[in-house]
């Protein structure tokens, strides 16, 4: 098992230069290895539903990517730009999740709990399918912006209904429900209180991080957390992006310092899951999953999020084509991967289908995502898709300086439609040598018929 993921990460590091520019994507990799190498493809891996890494690797590599996808949605990162996010987390994150539920129960025949369940399951989306997108700064910055908090927060929103559905679907008379909220609440109050508390600690005169140790600082409080939720019995992931939440509002320092290093470590632990969950999907396992089940995975995204996003941008001021991206771009991935191994580990009655229902769909996107993530990230390059607030640097200036026209106006009259601070004449209009520089030599008669088509270098 090291030995494999050792080889497909120096594989993945290796190639990873060429998947920014391609369909290519380094989960996507994880994933084709982890089928390719599986018990029932070639052997190499001998991983199985029942197998006792499952659970501890899905587990700490969920903690991982709540702790660091919470550092992202600070209180001063969604009060700065809330809107958009906030009508796809409000409106198309409980819209996707019924939708999917009906799909679960009318295509497929799932009971109600579970159709539930697998809705919580497929409600979440990542961005890792999606990078050429969320890269490219010709794409609006609304629309990354939009798709980066909403995937970074909607994992940890819908947790709390993949908890309460899995122990509906376990059919127990008593749900316990009193004992479910004591676990969210302690999991909450620990997310809360370890971080700020540690952060005052710091910043007191008594204590202070030298600059060598300064990114373990949240990596040591992320451990703390950790550690005193499963001694007390709180709720792993809910602490863990509550955590990340609190290190982001109250420690913009500490965020700071740790962010390359937290992503690395939650990339690390993401990677070696998509591996594992790989290893677990073979031919023979799609080919035991019934045409109403790939009927449920292709309407789960062509439909459902374009749906839901639809009644969530009404009336917004998103453009038509910006819409259309945040449609298609709902990828399903290490959150539906994580809580799906979960729900198989629960030993629920229809555990099995669930799994096989939410693997096939997440295969279907990780085909359909990073495969046309490129394509419709370079539709934007085109002059007339650049929105007219997008930034293009001038020929002395670094990125962020200086304007383009608007797309469908005119330079105007006298003026170069290229960055500059010079003017051209316009055409059949001999040049005016008051409008010239001082420092302008006389205009040559000989060259009179060039400058009259705008001059040499102007095109």
């Amino acid at each position: 098992m090291l030995l494999a993921f050792a080889l497909v990460l120096l594989l993945a590091v290796l190639v990873s230069s060429l998947a920014h520019r391609t369909v290519l994507s380094t989960a996507a990799l994880f994933l084709v290895a982890g089928f390719l190498l599986g018990e029932e493809t070639t052997g190499v891996l001998h991983l199985h539903p029942d197998s006792p890494i499952l659970g501890v690797l899905a587990e700490l590599a969920l903690f991982a990517v709540l702790f660091t996808d919470g550092m992202h949605a600070g209180w001063s990162d969604l009060r700065s730009a809330w809107r958009l996010p906030g009508r796809a987390l409000g409106w198309g994150l409980p819209l996707t999740l019924g939708v999917t539920a009906l799909l679960a129960h009318y295509v497929v025949g799932l009971p109600w709990p579970e159709s539930l369940l697998i809705g919580a399951v497929l409600a979440p989306t990542d961005p890792v399918f999606a990078a050429a997108l969320v890269g490219n700064d010709k794409v609006p910055a609304r629309l990354r912006h939009l798709l980066n908090v909403e995937s970074g927060v909607n994992d940890g929103l819908a947790l709390p209904f993949v908890i309460l559905f899995l122990a509906v679907s376990q059919g127990s008379g008593d749900l316990h429900l009193d004992d479910l909220a004591l676990e969210l609440a302690l999991g909450v109050a620990i997310g809360v209180g370890v971080p700020w508390l540690a952060i005052r600690l710091e910043k007191s005169r008594y204590f202070a991080a030298s600059t060598a140790y300064e990114p373990l600082n949240a990596f040591a409080i992320g451990l703390v957390v950790l550690g005193l939720a499963q001694a007390v019995h709180g709720n792993l992931f809910l602490a863990a992006f509550a955590a990340g939440v609190t290190v982001a509002t109250f420690g913009p320092a500490q965020r700071k310092a740790f962010d390359k290093f937290g992503e690395l470590v939650a990339e690390l632990l993401k990677l070696a899951a998509l591996l594992v969950f790989g290893a677990l999907i073979s031919l023979e396992f799609l080919g035991d999953i019934p045409w109403q089940g790939w009927v449920f995975a292709v309407l789960a995204l062509v439909v459902v999020r374009p749906a839901a996003l639809a009644v969530a941008f009404l009336r917004s001021r998103l453009s038509r084509r910006e819409q259309l991206a945040a449609m298609w771009f709902g990828p399903k991935g290490f959150a539906s991967v994580v809580y799906a191994l979960l729900v198989l580990e629960s030993g629920i009655a229809e555990a099995d289908k669930i799994f096989h229902l939410v693997a096939l769909t997440i295969v279907l996107s990780v085909i359909a995502h990073s495969s046309t993530d490129v394509l419709v990230a370079r539709s934007f390059d085109e002059r007339s898709e650049v929105p007219q607030w997008h930034e293009t640097p001038g020929p002395d200036e670094g990125p962020g300086h200086g304007t383009s026209p608007e797309p469908d106006q005119e330079p105007r009259p006298g003026t170069s439609p290229a960055p500059g601070r010079g003017t051209v004449p316009e055409p059949g209009r001999e040049p005016d040598p008051a409008a010239a520089p001082p420092t302008a030599p006389e205009p040559d008669p000989a060259a009179a018929p060039e400058a009259r088509r705008g001059g040499p270098g102007t095109d």
